[in-house]
C-alpha cells in the first residue's frame, strides 16, 4: 500500500492526499476522514503522516549526488542545504558514484531514515530505459522526489532545470553568424543535461543549413591536461576548429591550455566558451567566457518547491529555466 493505492481507494488525487498526509485546512473534513479511514484500515503510517497527526517530523532531506568533489555538485549541494537550514530542514547527503546498484542501495537507505523528501542532484540519475528509473518512482510513491537538472515524468516527482538546449543553440548560433564555422562540441558524460547541451548544438547547424562534421562532437571524461592532449592530438589528425563549446568549465580549461600551446590569440584566433560559470571561469587569463546555468536560483526554486509539496500545495511536474552568457575575454562580443 502507499500514495498512489490510497488516492485511488478514496477516489481523489495525490495532491489531496499529501495535503491530508501534511495537516492542510484546505480539505473537507468529510475528505479527510475517508482518507484518514483508509489509511487506518490498511495500517498505512508513512513518516510524512505524522505531520497530519501532530508528531514529530524528521524535518530532514536526503541528497543523492554522484560525486561532491564536482564543483557543479559541490555547489548544488552547498545552496540547497543552505536553502533548508533556513526552512528548518536538515540534510543527509550520500554520495553514489555512478553505478545503479549502489544509488538504490543509498535511495533505499534514505527512506529507512525516514526522510521527509529526496533530492537527487544533477541528470545523471535519469536513465534512459524506464525500467532502470524504477527505483526513483518506488521512492516517489513514499516521498517528495525533486530532480535537479534532470526531468522524470511521474506522479510526486518534480524537476527544476535549466535550458540547456536553448542557450548552447544561442551559443553556437551566435559564433556561427561570426562565421566560425569550425567549432568543436566537447562534452563530458551522455547524461540528461548532456545530451540537452548536444541537442542544442546540432539545432545551431540545422537552422543555419550548414553541414556539421560528426567529428566536431567529442564525449571525453578527461582531466585538464587530458583534454588538451586529446585536442592536440586531433589537431595534429587533421581536424581544423577555431572554437570550442564545453558542457563544463573543467574541460573549457583544457581547450586554453590546448591554445597557449599552439600559441594561438584568444580569442582572435581561438575561441572557448565554458559552462556552469565556475570559479575556475576567472581563474586563469584571459578569464574564461561560460554559460551561467543559474545554479544558485535552480536550488532555491527546487526548495521552495518542496516546502509548498511537503505543505500539501500544488507544484508543477516540470519546471526550466534560462540561462545566460557571460562574456569574458576568451570569446568575442556575444
Amino acid at each position: 500500500m502507499n500514495i498512489y493505492d490510497i488516492s485511488k481507494k478514496a477516489g481523489v488525487s495525490i495532491a489531496t492526499v499529501s495535503r491530508v498526509m501534511n495537516g492542510s485546512a484546505s480539505v473537507s473534513e468529510k475528505t479527510r476522514q475517508k482518507i484518514l479511514d483508509i489509511m487506518a484500515e490498511n495500517d498505512y503510517t508513512p513518516n510524512a503522516f505524522a505531520r497530519g497527526l501532530g508528531l514529530k517530523t524528521m524535518k530532514t532531506i536526503g541528497f543523492l549526488c554522484a560525486d561532491s568533489s564536482d564543483q557543479f555538485f559541490s555547489r548544488a549541494v552547498y545552496y540547497l542545504e543552505r536553502a533548508l537550514r533556513s526552512n528548518g530542514y536538515d540534510a543527509i547527503l550520500s554520495c553514489t558514484g555512478m553505478e545503479l546498484d549502489t544509488r538504490k542501495k543509498y535511495l533505499k537507505m534514505l527512506l529507512a531514515k525516514k526522510v521527509d523528501a529526496v533530492i537527487l542532484v544533477g541528470s545523471s540519475f535519469i536513465e534512459d530505459n524506464y525500467e532502470k528509473n524504477q527505483y526513483i518512482f518506488d521512492a516517489a510513491a513514499e516521498v517528495p522526489v525533486i530532480i535537479l537538472n534532470g526531468y522524470l515524468d511521474a506522479p510526486n516527482v518534480y524537476c527544476v532545470l535549466c535550458d540547456d538546449t536553448g542557450i548552447v543553440q544561442q551559443a553556437a548560433t551566435v559564433f556561427l553568424e561570426q562565421g566560425r564555422k569550425d567549432i568543436l562540441f566537447l562534452y563530458r558524460s551522455d547524461s540528461y543535461s548532456g545530451k540537452r547541451k548536444l541537442a542544442g548544438f546540432k539545432k545551431a547547424y540545422a537552422r543555419l543549413g550548414i553541414s556539421l562534421d560528426p567529428r566536431q562532437i567529442l564525449l571525453f571524461n578527461g582531466s585538464i591536461s587530458e583534454v588538451k592532449q586529446k585536442l592536440l592530438e586531433l589537431s595534429e589528425n587533421g581536424l581544423s576548429f577555431d572554437t570550442v563549446i564545453t558542457s563544463d568549465d573543467d574541460l573549457a580549461i583544457g581547450a586554453l591550455k590546448y591554445a597557449k600551446e599552439k600559441k594561438l590569440a584568444v580569442p582572435s584566433e581561438f575561441s572557448v566558451l565554458g559552462y556552469n560559470n565556475s570559479q575556475l571561469s576567472i581563474c586563469c587569463e584571459p578569464e574564461l567566457s561560460t554559460i551561467d546555468n543559474q545554479l544558485e536560483f535552480c536550488c532555491s526554486h527546487a526548495v521552495t518547491a518542496l516546502m509548498g509539496v511537503l505543505d500539501g500545495k500544488d507544484a508543477p511536474g516540470k519546471t526550466v529555466l534560462s540561462a545566460r552568457i557571460i562574456q569574458r575575454g576568451t570569446t568575442e562580443v556575444f
